[in-house]
């Protein structure tokens, strides 16, 4: 099993503002630790240039114009709240979902790893795009409902009520601590 904490960077936390995130999660990541679970970190880096970033592109094209996101760009890092620890794997990303433009697959199938449990920002972006690749990939997908948030309230409530559980288990991170460690 490997828990992903995905684009949780400082940058993107501000813009979703949710501090009880950045605690649901660290609460999740302790349960993890504490019993073997494989922490795997997702952010999302461009290189200088934004070479990877297509004029077509619209999510993209606009931090490429922000000059958001680049290597040593102090909103482009884990929030220390949530911050990788030694033995954390940090997976860096060029697209929405974790498994675009990553070696994310490689991580996985190389740690024997066959279930996923998902966190991050934002609900409607890199946790729908990698639990869709993720379905089509055959893992078995957990859902952290509070571990995750969008600018959207009524976007995340729609995903995690009524889209993800159809490839999922959606649970609260309370809920999985005590599935865990119970």
């Amino acid at each position: 099993m490997g828990l992903l904490v995905m684009d949780l960077q400082r940058g993107i936390v501000k813009r979703v503002g949710d501090a009880p995130i950045l605690e649901r999660v660290a609460a999740a990541i302790a349960a993890a630790r504490s019993v073997g679970v494989r922490i795997i970190y997702v952010q999302v880096l461009f290189r200088p240039g934004y070479p990877e970033v297509s004029p077509r592109n619209r999510s993209f094209s606009s931090l490429r114009d922000s000059r958001a996101f680049t290597e040593g760009d102090p909103d482009s890092a884990i929030h220390p709240a949530v911050a990788p620890q030694a033995g954390d794997v940090v997976v860096t990303k060029r697209r929405v979902g974790a498994f675009s433009g990553s070696d994310l697959d490689v991580v996985l199938r190389s740690g024997g790893l066959t279930k996923l449990v998902l966190t991050g920002i934002a609900t409607s972006g890199v946790v729908l795009s990698t639990l869709r690749a993720a379905a089509d990939l055959d893992f078995e997908i957990v859902v952290l409902s509070d571990g995750c948030a969008d600018v959207d309230p009524e976007v995340h409530r729609l995903l995690t009520e009524k889209v993800f559980p159809r490839q999922a288990e959606v649970v609260s991170v309370g809920d999985w601590i005590g599935q865990l460690l119970g």
